[in-house]
């Protein structure tokens, strides 16, 4: 029996490897962007690549909510959020935090869940501090409380709860 790479797989059923793991792995190499940063510096651009996307969900997604169907700020930002999320979760997973020890999938949802769920805390805290205490509610304050402040507050506490309990590394 010969020895099989972490890249190839047994082909169901025959016994025997099939490349195309190793090739999709090595295109997937050759693609990335972030291949020639090295350690703690690749890890931050992955995160600011995946963290750049959520953001375009999370914003795109409130001012459509708000703005074009006029839910409520909270609501839509809210909605906005738990999309962003789920875009988050899978780049996380797949690309940034691919090289990491992998706990079971559910598992690293649930504890993606609770860790975003403080950071939606955070979002929505500044949106509706500055909605309903200041009195902020033009679209430019909204956007400026929601998607800037509170975006930047989470961010930070995403990182390092996404690096220190979603996606451990070897201790």
């Amino acid at each position: 029996m010969s020895a099989r790479t972490d890249e190839e797989t047994l082909t169901p059923g025959e016994g025997t490897v099939s490349p195309r793991p190793a090739r999709a792995a090595a295109t997937a190499r050759r693609l990335d962007p972030t291949r020639f940063l090295q350690g703690g510096y690749r890890l931050l651009a992955r995160f600011g690549t995946v963290g750049a996307l959520s953001f375009v969900v999370d914003a795109g997604g409130y001012n459509l909510l708000r703005h074009a169907l006029e839910l409520g700020p909270v609501t839509s930002k809210t909605i906005a959020v738990l999309l962003a999320t789920t875009v988050a979760f899978v780049g996380s997973r797949s690309w940034t935090f691919a090289e990491r020890r992998q706990r079971r999938t559910d598992h690293a949802y649930l504890m993606f869940g609770l860790v975003n769920g403080v950071s939606l805390l955070l979002g929505v805290g500044c949106l509706a501090f500055s909605t309903y205490v200041l009195g902020l509610d033009s679209p430019l304050a909204e956007n400026i409380s929601g998607n800037l402040v509170g975006v930047g507050l989470g961010t930070l506490f995403r990182f390092y709860a996404y690096h220190r309990w979603v996606f451990p590394g070897d201790r």
